[in-house]
């Protein structure tokens, strides 16, 4: 399971580093990190200011087309 974790924040990670395109794994990866990130704030109130670099948040807001 620690693997999965990691690859998920790999793709995000490599995308941001230009080692990878934005592609639908990179979408889906973001997607699946910043759900775990409102899991992970809803926990306690201790953890709701934490927040995505502005680069991944930059990349949340981009519009890049996805093959269908």
């Amino acid at each position: 399971m620690a693997q999965v974790n990691l690859n998920h924040y790999q793709v995000v990670s490599g995308c941001l580093q230009g080692e990878r395109p934005v592609d639908e794994q990179t979408l889906a990866s973001l997607a699946i990190l910043s759900e775990r990130l409102d899991r992970v704030r809803q926990t306690h109130g201790v953890f709701s200011g934490i927040e995505f670099s502005s680069a991944v948040k930059d990349l949340q807001k981009s519009n890049h087309p996805v093959p269908v």
